[in-house]
């Protein structure tokens, strides 16, 4: 058996300074950001990592840093859903991408935008093993289907394009899965809290959350606060149930999931509204 440590990272689609940030005397620029992020890959050393909200110049900042921190990552191209893993342990035998599209079956309105809604795929051998299994990280539509949470979020439908496209995902693993006969790992900001429609539609479809069975550890705490164009807050003190970063796991073997952790140090604060999620799989 091999442990193999999957995280899904979103990172904040902000390439450059803010003027709010600037009066602060801070830099939110990706070039700055990145530092911050290839000290977390140091001090977590995940074997593949999922990306949401991470753009051209950031990929290319991303790889640099890492090369110039000793640190061997390959890149497979996924727009803004891109998947970084080590080379050294994993052998990429098939892949796949889906751009989800703008619309959502019978309402109105964009449900993609920037173009940033996205899942990729990836099926890797374990070097050390010669097991398979596949490698989704996804980011889903952002808004919000009840106007009361947020009115100034809401979007008629929201909630019905989250389930469109994870169920546009699942159709695409159901192939893969078929193919290959491996257990299959979806990563991602699902922008979506559980006991919602999206996760509930994956769950009906045979997924599981990692944190429910984690045979070691399973964090608690929802991995969010506020970093965006204005600055950034403290961490809240959200549970589990209010994460919208989520991991699952479908045709999984008892014990294939050893720890449910997120990565919230002080330190991270001023880098993305994300902390990032992983979790050790032994295979």
């Amino acid at each position: 058996m091999s442990t193999i440590r999957v995280m899904s990272h979103n990172k904040w689609n902000c390439d450059k300074n803010r003027p709010a940030w600037e009066e602060m005397g801070l830099d939110c620029s990706a070039a700055h950001r990145e530092h911050g992020f290839i000290r977390v890959y140091q001090e977590t050393q995940p074997d593949i990592i999922g990306c949401q909200e991470i753009t051209p110049n950031m990929n290319d900042l991303m790889m640099r840093y890492l090369h110039n921190a000793g640190m061997h990552y390959a890149l497979l191209w996924g727009k803004f859903t891109p998947i970084v893993y080590r080379p050294d342990k994993f052998e990429l035998v098939d892949s796949d991408f889906i751009l989800y599209p703008s619309e959502c079956p019978g309402f109105e309105g964009c449900f993609n935008d920037c173009d940033s809604k996205s899942c990729a795929l990836a099926v890797f051998r374990v070097k050390e093993t010669g097991k398979l299994f596949i490698f989704v990280t996804t980011h889903l539509w952002w808004k919000k289907s009840n106007p009361a949470v947020s009115p100034q979020h809401y979007q008629a439908g929201s909630d019905e394009a989250r389930v469109y496209q994870i169920s546009m995902l699942i159709a695409r693993a159901d192939e893969y899965q078929k193919k290959y006969n491996c257990p299959v790992i979806v990563v991602g900001d699902l922008n979506t809290r559980y006991n919602t429609p999206a996760l509930n539609y994956a769950f009906s479809q045979g997924f599981v959350h990692a944190h429910n069975i984690a045979v070691e550890y399973a964090d608690e705490t929802s991995g969010h606060h506020v970093c965006g164009p204005n600055g950034f807050q403290p961490y809240n003190d959200d549970k589990f149930i209010d994460a919208i970063d989520h991991i699952l796991v479908r045709n999984a073997p008892d014990g294939f999931v050893r720890r449910f952790d997120r990565y919230s140090p002080e330190y991270y604060l001023p880098l993305s509204d994300h902390s990032p999620v992983f979790a050790d799989i032994e295979l």
